[in-house]
């Protein structure tokens, strides 16, 4: 059975909108040149989003009000996350985070929801890489944690940098139609839902089934 592989803003929490509205703003106040920044910069670890787009001198001010604005927000889990997760752990499914968020959102997030962190026996964060995301670095170090070969996950995403750096890992990619229309997906994935009540380890299964024998072909 394949391991699976979990981005977190847009997949397991719906945070997006809040950064959405969050790096907006920063764009807008630093001056960042680009009307797209807030979705430019989905899926990017906070280093590469402060050394391409901030001054040195003004990116321990982005810093703090990015601490600031996290410590307050709400992580409000997507419905069927916890469903999901628990029919993975009941089938023995090996788990992991592999998120661009740094181990601080990630102590606020468990303060938040302490019983979530027991679905995954590892976490692949900022501090872990040195290539972020479309790179597939993240995802390879998230089956490396959980002993298994890239190409026997599942990775789920919603990003377009986070399904890239899946597929290039050389996992089976699973996008969720949370922060992107479906349209904007379709040949970036294996699979496309609308959310992770569309989900079920049967699907996976078959998914992976159809997917050897288009190989095979």
């Amino acid at each position: 059975m394949p391991a699976a592989l979990f981005d977190l803003d847009g997949v397991l929490i719906d945070t997006e909108p809040a950064y959405s509205e969050f790096w907006g703003g920063i764009g807008r106040k630093y001056k960042v040149p680009c009307d797209d920044f807030s979705d430019r910069i989905k899926g990017t670890t906070l280093t590469r989003i402060l050394d391409t787009y901030f001054t040195q001198a003004d990116r321990p001010r982005v810093i703090d009000e990015l601490v600031e604005y996290e410590r307050k927000m709400r992580y409000n889990l997507f419905p069927a996350v916890e469903a999901f997760l628990s029919q993975l752990r009941a089938a023995g499914v090996p788990c992991a985070i592999v998120t661009s968020s740094n181990a601080e959102k990630l102590d606020n997030l468990w303060r938040q929801h302490p019983g979530l962190r027991g679905y995954f026996d590892a976490v692949v964060a900022d501090e872990d890489v040195t290539r972020s995301k479309p790179d597939p670095e993240p995802y390879i170090l998230g089956a490396k944690r959980l002993g298994c070969d890239p190409a026997d996950t599942w990775v789920f995403e919603d990003s377009l940098n986070g399904l890239l750096s899946g597929r290039r890992a050389g996992a089976s990619v699973v996008a969720i139609a949370t922060t992107n229309p479906r349209q904007a997906l379709d040949g970036m994935a294996d699979m496309v839902v609308d959310s992770m009540a569309d989900l079920s380890l049967e699907a996976l299964v078959k998914m992976n089934e159809i997917k050897r024998l288009k190989n095979q072909a």
